[in-house]
């Protein structure tokens, strides 16, 4: 007996094959951006973070004092309070503030994250042609997968110059 092939019969398998791949690859596209939404996953999280930490910096803080009340190095004295950069004047950056707060990342970047309310990692950069302040995670070269950036104007020291503040992940959305 001969194996017969038919065109038709192929190409009828073809179309439910090809059907069916593109309806798994639908249902398997919805429920991973189902799941990243419902756990906090997603770029709506990200993004919402983005904008608490930006208010948090361009604000005074709380005490408005903080920086002159913690200990960089010791990081119990970091609670009851909020980080926050600004002289009062929302777009007036204080340089102790701003140093206060690169120690303190510099000594604990995890208390950091917990500081300016996070769960990704953060790079902000204040700068000009002047000076180049940084504190945080560069995601360059760590594999970064996502990020969210704010590019704000502000004036340090009477000099206008921006802070960007980025917030990264080096893993995906979603499923995995």
């Amino acid at each position: 007996m001969k194996l017969q092939f038919w065109s038709l019969d192929a190409i009828f398998a073809s179309v439910i094959f090809g059907t069916a791949i593109i309806i798994m690859t639908f249902v398997w596209y919805n429920v991973s951006n189902q799941f990243a939404i419902t756990n906090g996953y997603g770029v709506e999280s990200i993004m919402g973070q983005l904008q608490g930490v930006e208010a948090k910096l361009l604000g005074q803080g709380a005490p408005s004092n903080w920086n002159n009340i913690i200990n960089p190095s010791n990081i119990t004295t970091w609670d009851n309070m909020t980080v926050g950069l600004s002289t009062g004047n929302p777009l007036n950056m204080s340089t102790t503030k701003i140093f206060s707060l690169m120690a303190m990342s510099n000594y604990n970047y995890q208390s950091t994250k917990q500081a300016l309310g996070v769960g990704y990692d953060y790079y902000i950069t204040i700068s000009n042609s002047q000076f180049n302040f940084s504190m945080g995670l560069n995601p360059n070269g760590r594999h970064s997968m996502s990020d969210q950036v704010a590019t704000v104007p502000v004036i340090v020291g009477g000099s206008p110059a921006t802070m960007q503040i980025i917030l990264w992940t080096n893993t995906t959305f979603g499923v995995e």
